[in-house]
């Protein structure tokens, strides 16, 4: 009995975890960028980041503190992760306009080996998606207390199985763009920073927008 409900867990956590990481974000193309540059092992590292934070999440859910979130505090992380995605954003688009090659000969700027850390990206681009933390601490924090409820082992089953679609769809997606950076042109490889760093400062200007109608909505 315990197996089959394990395994309901898991398969629970991959659909609601590969249903989230489909839908274009700023991990999905702050992962392209990166990838560009480090290859298919970009995907995993950049999950891993993601996967810190949902641990300490998953944890501060369990622990009740879901709760205590209110609507100034919501408004507050649509300000914060706005502007952090706008400069990310910006920094991208310095990058695309600097480069020359995929093997660089100039020295980078602090700024640029920033954001060429996988683990940190993933890091960033999720503390800094105001959606990212209403959906764990109203959906998501609701389902995983439901798998609570049936136990330790099935709480953290569920997650795992999110887990792993988050770390399969984003090993896809950099192992594409990774195997491809030999095939693209300069101008090719230029383009496609330039979109992710488009994409990265809409969704910052996005947020940052909404800022006063998230204490509508919270």
């Amino acid at each position: 009995m315990l197996t089959i409900e394990v395994l309901e867990a898991l398969l629970l956590g991959f659909s609601v975890g590969l249903t989230g990481a489909l839908v274009p974000g700023p991990m999905l193309f702050a992962t392209i960028e990166i990838s560009l540059k480090k290859g298919w092992l970009a995907g995993p590292q950049v999950v891993l980041g993601h996967m810190l934070v949902e641990a300490v999440l998953y944890v501060l859910i369990l622990l009740g503190a879901a709760s205590l979130v209110d609507s100034d505090m919501i408004s507050l992380i649509f300000l914060l992760g706005g502007l952090s995605l706008l400069v990310f954003g910006l920094l991208t688009l310095r990058e695309a306009r600097s480069t020359s090659s995929y093997v660089k000969t100039s020295k980078e700027s602090p700024g640029l080996k920033l954001v060429s850390n996988p683990s940190l990206i993933g890091l960033i681009t999720s503390v800094s998606n105001p959606y990212f933390w209403i959906w764990w601490l109203t959906a998501g924090g609701a389902l995983v207390l439901k798998e609570y409820e049936l136990g330790v082992i099935i709480a953290m089953a569920y997650m795992i199985g999110h887990w792993t679609a988050d770390l399969g769809w984003f090993t896809v997606v950099s192992g594409s763009f990774g195997h491809g950076k030999t095939l693209l042109s300069q101008k090719m490889h230029r383009y496609i920073l330039y979109t992710c760093g488009v994409f990265l400062i809409i969704f910052g200007l996005y947020f940052m927008l909404n800022y006063n109608n998230s204490i509508h909505l919270s």
